[in-house]
């Protein structure tokens, strides 16, 4: 083999060398990312839920309050009927 030949080898595999070496900073960039973006998402799941739980109680509550004010309005026509009676 040349030596033009062996240093043009050299030169292509001084490259892909490079290449590797930046595609494997790119590799580790981009799972760090994906790693940091599953965690954000764990984390927006969970404030999910929270909200979905906090909802179902404020919706019992006001059902609570509703239905103790039909008791009152149910008690308080009662006592009209019984007063003019």
């Amino acid at each position: 083999m040349s030596l033009e030949k062996m240093e043009t080898l050299e030169v292509r595999v001084r490259g892909l060398v490079e290449l590797v070496r930046e595609l494997k900073e790119a590799n580790a960039s981009l799972e760090a990312q994906l790693t940091l973006a599953q965690e954000e998402l764990l984390q927006r799941e969970d404030y999910g839920r929270e909200l979905e739980e906090e909802r179902g109680n404020i919706r019992s509550r006001i059902e609570k309050v509703l239905e103790q004010l039909d008791n009152m309005d149910t008690s308080e026509a009662g006592l009209q009927e019984a007063v003019h009676d």
